[in-house]
């Protein structure tokens, strides 16, 4: 069973089928709220490419019987309608899509010391920043109490806590991360997300249910009182009295000098020109690789460069866990790594490049100047008009294709 009280992920295609392997969609439909339920940790792998959506279900479906109804696929979906609202609404993601129907506005534009030092003096919310930052991941759900603590108890606009935890994510996608944000807000949703202490008991880890139980503390109330709460405008602050802090893992607009060998497009001189002269020997198509489609070569033969778009990550950092986690991937999936301005990227004459959408502001436009951009891979079809509602995304989904067989019958990039 995944632990997912303390994940260990590599950055390789092997430990994704393993984990796919490891999966049982029935285990997983019982056992997912809960935090050391039995959930399938692929979320690094499909937010990166490594392993695409499509190649998940061909999988699992070969040892399964799956179809819409299950809780596995359900969930799939979710991740494909929040990157079907980003391919059509762009960088509108980061604002609120609807106003907020719960709370004061405007609310706090960063994220107090406390919270990101793991010293609200509420265990959940520590135990859920400590492991954040240790491991760069959280169960679903320990997501979803960390975001409303912030949101409507703190008082901290969505979009402050969103860029915080997408840094320290290894799975932090702009699309999943920032849509599900706004959804415990308010502004994405029907009903903005509260939660108490007894739901944290409910679905903390049994072997480490001390160090999640937050009785007596400020959400160890009934929902009406902790919606009053949320409807105030004072922000709650720390529990009371003295909490040990941990330090933030600095986030970083670029990576680390050690992290890994690359052409940089600040520098000037001959050292870049003859470093791009030796990958483009006699070669006449490239593929740019992107941190976010690190997939496994094709093609042994074929020419892919990953690029690292550093103007976007001055916008959302990344912690070094992270920049070392998708360097030591992207090293290993292309012939050589570009970062820099990709505005600035100049091709040898007569080299013609191709690549994907990428699900991060900033980047698509840099890779238009330098190469052909194809749409993201889908499972799942993408309707035209941008569906406000999983459930009429999904929906949508199940009236335009029979099953899920037809699904993976589908073109790689239908949009």
């Amino acid at each position: 069973m995944f632990d997912s009280t303390a994940p260990d992920f590599d950055p390789t295609f092997t430990e994704a089928l393993r984990r796919l392997a490891a999966l049982h969609p029935g285990e997983y439909a019982r056992t997912r709220n809960a935090l050391d339920g039995a959930v399938s940790g692929l979320s690094p792998y499909l937010a990166h490419g490594i392993v695409s959506m499509r190649q998940c279900v061909a999988h699992l479906a070969q040892r399964h019987r799956l179809g819409f109804d299950d809780k596995l696929i359900f969930e799939f979906a979710w991740r494909e309608f929040f990157h079907h609202v980003w391919s059509r609404e762009g960088d509108a993601v980061l604002r609120d899509m609807r106003p907020a129907a719960l709370g004061p506005s405007p609310r706090a534009s960063a994220m107090p010391s406390d919270i990101r030092e793991a010293r609200t003096g509420v265990p959940a919310i520590d135990t859920a920043v400590r492991l954040l930052y240790t491991t760069g991941y959280l169960h679903n759900h320990a997501r979803m109490w960390l975001a409303s603590y912030v949101v409507h108890l703190r008082k901290v606009h969505w979009r402050a806590g969103a860029d915080w935890m997408f840094g320290h994510l290894l799975d932090g996608d702009v699309p999943s991360n920032h849509l599900s944000w706004q959804w415990v807000a308010g502004t994405f949703s029907s009903k903005p997300y509260l939660f108490n202490a007894d739901n944290v008991a409910r679905y903390a880890p049994k072997r480490d249910f001390k160090a999640w139980v937050s009785k007596g503390t400020v959400i160890d109330q009934g929902y009406d009182a902790l919606e009053r709460i949320a409807q105030a405008h004072a922000d709650v602050g720390p529990e009371a009295g003295a909490h040990a802090a941990v330090a933030e893992p600095a986030l970083l607009p670029e990576p680390p000098q050690d992290a890994a060998t690359c052409i940089d497009l600040r520098a000037t001189g001959s050292v870049a020109s003859d470093a791009f002269s030796r990958l483009f020997a006699n070669r006449r198509a490239v593929e740019l690789v992107h941190p976010w489609q690190m997939s496994e070569r094709d093609e042994p033969s074929s020419l892919r460069l990953g690029v690292i778009h550093l103007p976007a990550h001055a916008e959302l950092p990344w912690s070094e866990q992270r920049w070392r986690w998708v360097l030591q991937r992207l090293q290993a999936v292309t012939d050589g790594v570009v970062i820099g301005d990709l505005g600035t990227l100049r091709l040898p004459p007569g080299v013609s490049a191709t690549t994907c959408a990428a699900p991060m502001p900033g980047y698509d436009a840099a890779l238009r100047s330098v190469a052909t951009l194809q749409p993201a891979p889908r499972l799942m079809p993408n309707p035209e008009q941008t569906c406000r509602s999983f459930t009429s995304y999904y929906q949508a989904v199940r009236k335009s294709v029979p099953s899920l067989q037809h699904l993976l019958n589908r073109s790689l990039f239908d949009d």
